[in-house]
């Protein structure tokens, strides 16, 4: 099994430590050894067990005077403020899953690497000098044994680019505009409060529809190149804990229909292995809680006016289905490490 170390154990990192035990393949594949967090392990343990949007935890947790016991497996907890503090060799750490949404270059992510850590994967967009960034389903092909940082990228670019993608190839993309219509996040207050530069997120979550900024442009020239410059993007935050939306409309060059879209779409979901998904009931946005696929495009809400302006709108599980995909990458870096142990 190959060894693996997380840090930050917030929205993310607990939920990525669960489907670590839930899934059957990472399960026997993975060994979580190690977290870092510097919350105190009581508040750990609590948070790991009784989640507000999930439920309960499906595996055992408690703590010991040197950590958690997980499922009857021991993890190692520290609390170090700094990545180099961490001490991931002294437990065979081979990968570590950094969730703490402040690490997000180079740099930064390489002071996990050394004494035993190979490879390190961030949670969260990251600046260009990273090795890669990895959205399952689109470009996970480019991973390689070499690639010692690497990004997952975001929720958001997880459920765009696939589909992007599949209308970019059927009709060609001359431009769009994406709205991310996304849950409350913890960087928002309950109640106004000094909590942000952005004065917008000094107002209470669940109050309001709240815009923010979002890179979600700048992730799409990464992609594909050829369309910078032709996608806008902006977002917005509304009052629930989970599951996110997206609105987005394009202008193509091939004359279609709300039919033939869907269509298309339907057809190239089986070619992206559970990432894309079709939706064709009349549902709410809690009825995709706990869906794994990283893009489900609502049929029923498909439009296209003038031939060859396609709106579409896309569902996601912000916290779950990212989480899915970043077992995914883990998984394919344990196979590296599995090679470069046989060798």
């Amino acid at each position: 099994m190959t060894a693996v170390g997380i840090n930050g154990l917030g929205r993310i990192g607990r939920l990525l430590a669960r489907r670590m035990y839930e899934r059957d393949d990472a399960r026997h594949a993975l060994e979580l050894v190690m977290c870092n967090e510097v919350a105190d392990v009581e508040t750990v343990v609590h948070l790991l067990k009784y989640d507000s949007t999930h439920g309960r935890f499906s595996y055992p947790v408690a703590f010991d005077k040197v950590g958690l016991q997980i499922a009857d497996r021991p993890t190692r907890l520290s609390h170090e403020t700094e990545p180099s503090n961490v001490l991931w060799g002294d437990r065979g750490v081979d990968i570590v899953i950094d969730c703490t949404g402040t690490e997000f270059t180079r740099a930064s992510a390489s002071a996990h690497l050394g004494n035993g850590v190979s490879r390190v994967l961030l949670s969260q967009p990251a600046s260009i000098d990273v090795d890669s960034t990895i959205i399952w389903g689109l470009n996970h092909s480019l991973l390689t044994p070499d690639m010692s940082v690497i990004s997952a990228g975001s929720c958001t670019s997880n459920a765009l680019m696939p589909v992007l993608s599949v209308i970019d190839r059927a009709f060609g993309i001359n431009a769009g505009i994406v709205t991310t219509i996304h849950s409350a996040m913890n960087d928002q207050p309950v109640i106004d409060a000094y909590h942000h530069t952005d004065l917008r997120k000094t107002r209470a979550a669940f109050n309001s529809v709240i815009p923010v900024e979002t890179g979600l442009a700048q992730g799409v020239e990464r992609f594909f190149p050829h369309l910078s410059g032709k996608i806008s993007a902006r977002a917005l935050r509304v009052p629930t804990l989970n599951v996110s939306s997206l609105d987005v409309v394009l202008s193509v060059d091939k004359s279609t229909s709300a039919h033939e879209v869907n269509a298309v779409i339907s057809e190239s979901s089986d070619d992206f292995d559970g990432v894309l998904a079709v939706n064709t009931e009349p549902l709410a946005s809690c009825d995709f809680l706990g869906a794994e696929a990283s893009s489900i495009v609502d049929t029923t809400q498909t439009q296209v006016s003038n031939d060859r302006l396609i709106k579409l709108m896309i569902w996601f599980d912000n916290e779950w289905a990212f989480v899915n995909r970043m077992v995914d990458i883990v998984l394919r870096l344990s196979d590296f490490v599995a090679e470069e142990s046989s060798s």
